[in-house]
């Protein structure tokens, strides 16, 4: 009786005993797991770069290169900016839809898109930029080529953006990860900014800078702006050639330095359907408010982004120094992508998202109110920049509060972060391309000659408008919009609590079910 007491004893000690040791190495994993080291970060944040490389490529130069390099109609080229960019929106959340279906695999749920999305995004870029030698068919390859080129991005960054979800469950470190990601991101722009615009920055001079050539022979004119067309459009191929090989370097590096983490002990809820997908996502107050407000101010950014040269070289006057402006504005956001980082942590992300949409609008209105001259258009570039990093920080900081909002208030549904995420962009997205279709439209109503050196004066008064009185009133509809947005600091540290509370527990009772089972 007693030999069976204490063994009975001993044994219930040597249980508790390996408990307490379960639990410690428990923690130590808990706490490994959601730490994230510097060099994780930095490949996580480089694998946002060709996203932001071809976007700054295709919304700063896009517009300008179907004009003047292709030589389309304005109305052509509407059309190819519209239609190109309201099947990228739509592109968004059918694959956010397909990418909550997908299962895990070896290398993770989101992964495998990226890696297989890569080459024929690669490819289908280049192939914008290139102009086919036939006339009549110019826009069907334009849309084309640009309709795959976004469908194939898509499937990188609409991955990419929910992966935000799976390399931490610690909030800060995600909030971290995603400072490194805003800065790299905005390095991007800087990049494709400045590659696009240094490599062709030479073949911009106008046509007829070059005098006519008379040949002696027989006193004809030899057309030599010619000469000039082509190597424009080849400095655009080799621009976009060295874009497509950054793209690939970046997609290898984010899959070698960044491991996806599965769900611990989170049973994925039910598949949906893409109704009830589209219903979940759009019953959630506070995703609806901060995707309607940022819809507005993204807007107004992406308004100026795409008619600024040619505001520059047809307003300004400002020809052989737009590609260098435009990186004055590049260059001045990431320097202060760390002070955003820094002041949405001391004072709120609402505080800042007020405080940096708002810089921006002396500026607009500045610009086209003073006569022109180059030194205040850096001037103002350099403060302008100071609103894109807000602009490009803040949307993507707070997405991560909505979803973890949403997790709070519905604890049983699972694994279908990807649809927010997708939803945002598609929004986005489309408005955009509405805005950008709009703008070029009212350039050929306003009498734009394609390929000419010079506008009429309507032209300039059109370009004036669209990046100064129509970004403005965005803005501050935005902002008005984001007043209303519900999740304050208060309510983001609350929710940020319940979720840890809600893991420790999963993370338990997965503790004990081992310990139970090695047991028996």
């Amino acid at each position: 009786m007693a030999r069976g007491e204490g063994v009975e004893q001993y044994a219930t000690s040597l249980l508790s005993v390996k408990s307490l040791n379960t639990e410690v190495k428990t923690a130590k994993v808990k706490d490994q797991r959601n730490r994230l080291s510097v060099w994780n970060k930095l490949c996580y944040a480089i694998g946002g770069a060709p996203y932001q490389i071809t976007g700054s490529a295709l919304g700063f130069f896009l517009q300008i290169y179907l004009l003047d390099v292709a030589q389309l109609d304005p109305s052509h080229a509407s059309i190819i900016l519209f239609v190109g960019r309201a099947w990228d929106a739509v592109t968004d959340p059918t694959v956010g839809f397909l990418v909550s279906r997908s299962r895990w695999t070896r290398i993770g749920r989101m992964m495998p898109w990226i890696l297989l999305s890569t080459p024929f995004a690669v490819l289908t870029y280049f192939l914008i930029w290139y102009v086919p030698p036939f006339q009549q068919g110019k826009i069907i390859w334009y849309l084309v080529f640009y309709c795959l080129f976004q469908s194939m991005q898509t499937c990188f960054h609409v991955p990419y953006s929910a992966l935000t979800m799976f390399i931490s469950n610690d909030q800060k470190e995600r909030d971290s990860a995603t400072a490194y990601r805003m800065m790299v991101e905005v390095l991007g722009t800087v990049l494709g900014t400045a590659i696009q615009g240094q490599i062709i920055g030479g073949g911009q001079d106008c046509p007829t800078d070059e005098p006519d050539v008379i040949d002696s022979r027989n006193s004809t004119k030899i057309n030599t702006s010619r000469v000039t067309l082509d190597e424009t459009k080849q400095a655009y191929l080799i621009a976009s050639g060295v874009i497509c090989i950054i793209y690939v370097l970046c997609a290898v590096v984010l899959f070698f330095g960044v491991k996806e983490q599965k769900e611990n002990g989170r049973k994925r809820s039910q598949l949906l359907t893409f109704r009830q997908g589209l219903w979940l996502v759009m019953s959630h107050g506070p995703y609806i408010k901060l995707v309607i407000g940022f819809l507005f101010t993204s807007l107004a950014f992406m308004l100026l982004e795409g008619n600024f040269a040619l505001f520059i070289t047809y307003s300004l006057g400002h020809r052989k120094d737009f590609q260098n402006i435009l990186l004055v504005i590049m260059l001045s956001g990431t320097l202060t992508i760390p002070w955003w980082q820094w002041f949405l942590t001391k004072f709120g992300k609402k505080m800042a998202v007020y405080f940096g949409m708002t810089w921006a609008i002396p500026f607009m209105i500045l610009i086209v109110c003073i006569k022109s001259h180059l030194i205040i258009s850096y001037l103002v570039s350099v403060a302008a920049g100071v609103s894109v990093a807000a602009a490009f920080l803040l949307p993507w900081s707070m997405l991560p509060d909505v979803v973890d909002d949403f997790k709070v208030r519905n604890p049983d549904i699972h694994g279908h972060e990807a649809l927010f995420y997708s939803f945002y962009v598609f929004f986005i997205k489309f408005a955009s391309g509405v805005s950008l279709g709009i703008s070029t439209l009212s350039l050929k109503f306003a009498g734009y000659v394609t390929g000419s050196c010079s506008q009429p004066e309507s032209v300039s008064l059109t370009l004036k408008v669209l990046v100064s009185p129509v970004p403005v009133v965005l803005i501050a509809v935005g902002l008005l919009i984001l007043r209303t947005y519900p999740i304050d600091e208060d309510r983001r540290q609350g929710n940020r609590k319940l979720l840890q509370e809600m893991l420790d527990s999963e993370t338990d009772s997965e503790s004990e079910t081992s310990a139970l089972g090695s047991s028996v």
